[in-house]
């Protein structure tokens, strides 16, 4: 684990240009995905890919935010910052899968919310609310792995277990907008990922996430690694009744 490393240096892991990436965790954890489109209302953020899969014998959900690879696929999809029709696919898409009693996987690394006029016209802040209040009654296994940022609201996990890869972070905002609010001086982000408590062996020893997977230059090894946790812990909570996911789901985030 990266204890040695500071706040500051596993940021700039997280945002490296060599992290591993949604796509490829798909395509190694979940080589039949099926891709599915659309929020339903007009909408098809790109920097939200969902779709239907097998893990282990059984149907699964899995949705992962996109960043993109060439120059024009980040713009397109805005360097992995969803707009609302983004977040309303994410909820049509879970939604169905608690209609066919499927387990849900969720992947993200965003820095947050696009921040844009179309953004806010179309009911940013409202998509991602109710992507919080209707996911979190759903009686199906959520698990998700932040394995790059997990920044702002946009990146809010409200299932039944978080885990992060060990060059990842997890916070209410980027450091340097932390620090532009605080000191009024982005400059000072290092300072401010210090203070943030927002990479993983932080956020465990205060109980915000469950675990953290070891990260590799192999790409593969991390893929087997994500493999192991969701088939572990999927197991652990399908032994829940959905009654019991629901209350221990509630218990987790009152407590914060």
């Amino acid at each position: 684990m990266n204890e040695q490393l500071s706040a500051s240096e596993i940021v700039k892991r997280a945002r490296s240009n060599n992290k591993i990436t949604g796509m490829e965790i798909i395509q190694n954890v979940f080589p039949d995905f099926v891709e599915l489109h659309g929020d339903r209302a007009g909408g098809d953020d790109p920097a939200i890919v969902g779709g239907i899969a097998a893990f282990h014998q059984q149907a699964v959900t899995v949705i992962t935010t996109d960043r993109g690879k060439t120059t024009e696929e980040k713009i397109i999809k805005h360097f992995g910052s969803p707009m609302p029709s983004g977040y309303r696919k994410a909820l049509r898409l879970i939604k169905q899968a608690a209609k066919f009693k499927r387990p849900v996987f969720c992947f993200v690394n965003t820095a947050g919310a696009f921040p844009s006029k179309e953004a806010e016209e179309n009911g940013q802040g409202s998509a991602i609310a109710q992507n919080i209040l209707q996911i979190s009654q759903l009686a199906i296994p959520i698990i998700t792995i932040i394995y790059g940022e997990g920044g702002s609201g946009g990146a809010l996990a409200c299932g039944d277990e978080v885990w992060m890869l060990e060059n990842s972070t997890y916070s209410i905002l980027s450091p340097e907008g932390f620090a532009s609010i605080m000191w009024k001086d982005s400059s000072k982000a290092d300072k401010a990922a210090e203070l943030m408590q927002m990479v993983p062996q932080a956020l465990l020893r205060q109980g915000i996430i469950e675990g953290i997977i070891p990260e590799s230059e192999e790409h593969r090894k991390i893929c087997k690694n994500i493999e192991q946790v969701l088939l572990k812990r999927l197991n652990k909570l399908q032994e829940l009744s959905p009654n019991q996911l629901l209350a221990n789901r509630k218990k987790r985030y009152r407590k914060f």
